[in-house]
């Protein structure tokens, strides 16, 4: 591929990690100002007596080392760690309106909030309030409603076990279970189509499986920017001669070669350690054909030679697989070949590895969860380990891939818009009143509502709601609708600025920072994404002597809103942790038996996974081969037209929070406004690297929905795909583009049409 000059674009020909790792992590220290206390804070992070990192949800080792970061978790907690202030003084300088032109980076790097300011329509600032005032005004706002469901309650994947379990208590105490939460838009898949499959969203393996598999099938994520701590597993694995197989639209330097930082060899001789053994290059959304072609290969091999299939496994363990197999039997290989971009040698390459392969664990992550039919894609990966009866046995597993530190233990704990009836019922039984039974609002729902005036009042318990979510077109407009907004946050964001009547900003102590309550350092938990739950404690002084915890905030607002509560003792339970998890002990029988005593041992403890111990909580009783026909639903409607694009995070940044403007792995460098394009495509609409392009929402009849002026590059993608920036491109993703079970957004397929860039362009629906 010819190389040509495009501002800010160059190759970056190192591996990932090494020296560029470290440079990187001085230079986020610098930039917050927190050089010497920043320092000193990542030498807590991980540890057993430390705080959890902010970052990812990879889990810890058993033995840590003194330096259990990586150099995205550095970023989050040079972020959070930051000497920058946005105090009143700060807010005064400018409007919302001025605020609104700034940049999503810009806008964060305002540092930590320092009080609980309230937005003044009458000259457009947010100016200070105390914090008796802004829990009157959100308790008054909440018991002013005709309605419950009037309100939602959205949760960011960051919140604590504790935070998360009391807010779930209050959304259901005040009678709705609008939960919208982070989940929604990331993993919903996983929690929607697992369950159908093994009995339970979530992954079955543990950390200790890798040192045991010989073959990790990687599909859909890119360990190195998302979740980077996963690299020494993936390096170990390698290292000691695991097979590891890629599957992705785009070639991802971590997952071609991994240095160390840890590593004195490799850091001094610039060495570093090859990571995928074989790489996939799938078109975009092409994973349920691929993986259904393996299984249909792997099928032909047992006719042929016999002995591939756990037979034994498939017998006593599983239904419905002769079903399965006369789906696979019926698919015919052209048909495979085009829905996943690969030819049939390829695909029956990787079969034949995986059915040698002795223990096989099988990764995935929003590259996989964020397209139409991702709940059914989910399933078909399950398909394929039960084939060979890879779940339940040292070394093989299926592994969800999660995003922020908690977002599955939110969840865990209760913040759910689909409550089971058994949370229900012991939140009926240990708390003495009845819980709304009606299910609630997704996100993708709770914007409709807003739309429609249906919803009054959004509380957002951490996170960047309308810039995470799709479609900020509608999304914006719906948030400006509100009667009011509040929303708990360390930092502000740009969701904070689409203000409606009233809007209040509740400052939060963050991970990092010693919490005290009554006199007494408190402590809370965290589960990260292999269901090991453990403690994490703040060590830094608070950035301000204003801030509260989540908890205490989640309590402040419920005594607002209920005022003495004969019921719920909110605020004893703000001040006393271990008294909540109690109640989450109580709640949840079984999983947090002696919830205190477990979380004061070093590591935390496992919660109950049964399909670990193959015990498989379905209907049938047994793990389910669930049939799945991913051939409708052509997200280009036929349009030869039409390219499919998805979105990607740059290695500055996690979610919605831009640390920087570099894609080091990827050759971009101060900027973020780049779509990589394939050569042929390029040539065959007459287009060079550096060109100006549009992109606009293939569909959309308004012309709105544009992401203007993007420079194209070349990159090794398959034809007919594109990439480009979240959240930046967010305005194509339509919001009732999303997953028709689960209702996850389809951030990593939106049909698009890519045209040379013209000013006052109105519409990208036509061909000409």
């Amino acid at each position: 591929m010819a190389e040509h000059k495009v501002p800010g674009v160059r190759p970056y020909r190192q591996a990932a990690g090494g020296w560029g790792a470290v440079k990187a992590v001085a230079g986020a220290l610098t930039d917050q100002e927190t050089v010497i206390e920043g320092g000193k804070t990542l030498l807590r992070a991980n540890q057993p007596e430390g705080f959890d990192c902010p970052g990812c949800a990879w889990p810890d080792p058993k033995h840590t080392s003194s330096f259990e970061f990586c150099e995205n978790g550095a970023k989050a907690v040079a972020w959070e760690a930051t000497s920058k202030r946005a105090t009143p003084e700060v807010f005064a300088l400018h409007t919302v309106s001025e605020l609104l032109t700034w940049s999503d980076h810009q806008i964060e790097d305002l540092g930590r909030l320092t009080e609980p300011m309230a937005y003044d329509p009458a000259d457009d600032r947010y100016k200070p309030i105390g914090w008796n005032e802004a829990f009157a005004r959100t308790g008054a706002a909440l018991r002013g409603l005709t309605d419950p469901n009037e309100a939602e309650f959205y949760a960011s994947g960051r919140a604590s076990n504790e935070a998360a379990f009391l807010y779930q208590l209050l959304g259901r105490r005040f009678g709705t279970n609008n939960f919208p939460d982070c989940s929604n838009m990331c993993h919903e898949p996983t929690s929607v189509g697992l369950p159908d499959s093994i009995g339970l969203g979530k992954g079955s393996v543990t950390l200790e499986d890798f040192d045991h598999a010989d073959l990790i099938l990687c599909f859909g994520h890119n360990p190195g920017t998302n979740h980077p701590r996963m690299m020494a597993t993936l390096r170990e694995a390698s290292r000691r001669g695991a097979t590891i197989l890629a599957f992705n639209p785009l070639k991802e330097r971590a997952l071609e070669k991994f240095a160390s930082p840890q590593d004195p060899v490799e850091m001094a001789t610039l060495t570093s350690t090859p990571i995928a053994s074989d790489y996939y290059q799938l078109t975009i959304g092409g994973d349920a054909l691929l993986v259904q072609g393996m299984m249909k290969a792997v099928l032909a091999m047992d006719a042929l030679d016999g002995g591939v299939l756990d037979r034994a496994f498939i017998e006593e363990h599983t239904t419905g697989f002769e079903a399965l197999a006369g789906h696979l039997e019926a698919l015919d290989w052209p048909t495979i070949e085009a829905g996943c971009g690969l030819p049939r040698a390829r695909i029956e390459q990787a079969a034949a590895v995986y059915a040698k392969a002795k223990a096989a664990i099988l990764c995935y992550g929003m590259g996989l969860t964020q397209h139409r039919d991702s709940s059914g894609t989910v399933q078909q990966l399950v398909n394929l380990l039960l084939l060979k009866g890879n779940i339940g046995r040292p070394g093989a597993g299926i592994c969800p891939l999660r995003g922020h530190s908690n977002v599955q233990g939110a969840r865990t704990v209760g913040v759910a818009e689909k409550p089971s009836a058994a949370l229900l019922n012991a939140i009926r039984d240990v708390f003495g009143f009845e819980p709304p039974r009606a299910d609630g609002h997704t996100v993708i729902e709770a914007i409709a509502a807003m739309e429609r005036g249906e919803t009054k009042v959004f509380v957002g318990l951490g996170g960047n709601f309308a810039v995470a979510a799709p479609d900020p077109v509608r999304t914006f407009a719906a948030m400006r609708k509100l009667e009011l907004a509040v929303h708990v946050a360390t930092k502000p964001n740009r969701t904070h600025l689409l203000v409606g009547r009233a809007a209040i900003l509740l400052p939060c102590l963050g991970r990092t920072e010693l919490d005290v309550r009554a006199g007494v350092r408190q402590s809370v938990t965290v589960e990260d994404s292999m269901s090991m739950v453990h403690a994490s404690r703040g060590l830094n002084p608070p950035a301000s002597e204003h801030l509260m915890s989540e908890p205490a905030i989640v309590a402040g607002i419920a005594t607002a809103t209920f005022g003495l509560d004969p019921l719920v003792d909110w605020p004893g339970l703000a001040n006393d942790y271990d008294a909540i998890r109690d109640l989450i002990a109580r709640v949840f029988p079984g999983a947090f038996d002696d919830y205190n005593d477990k979380v004061r041992v070093p590591g935390g403890f496992r919660l109950p996974v049964g399909p670990s111990d193959r015990i498989w909580k379905t209907a049938s009783g047994k793990a389910n081969f669930l049939v799945n026909d991913p051939r409708g639903g052509d997200p280009r409607r036929g349009d030869p037209d039409v390219m499919i694009l998805t979105t990607v995070r740059s290695h500055d940044q996690y979610n919605t929070t831009v640390y920087g403007l570099d894609d080091r792995y990827r050759g971009v460098f101060g900027r973020r406004d780049v779509v990589f394009a394939n050569p042929d495509d390029m040539a065959r609409m007459g287009l060079a690297e550096g060109d100006l392009v549009d992109l606009g929402a293939a569909f959309d009849e308004t012309g709105e929905r544009v992401a203007r002026a993007f420079t194209v590059v070349a990159r090794e993608i398959p034809p007919g795909c594109l990439a480009a920036y979240y959240p930046e491109t967010n305005i194509v993703i339509a919001l009732d583009d999303h997953d028709q079970r689960s209702g996850t957004p389809a951030y990593k397929s939106a049909p698009v049409r890519l045209r040379r860039h013209q000013v006052g362009w109105n519409s990208m629906t036509s061909k000409s």
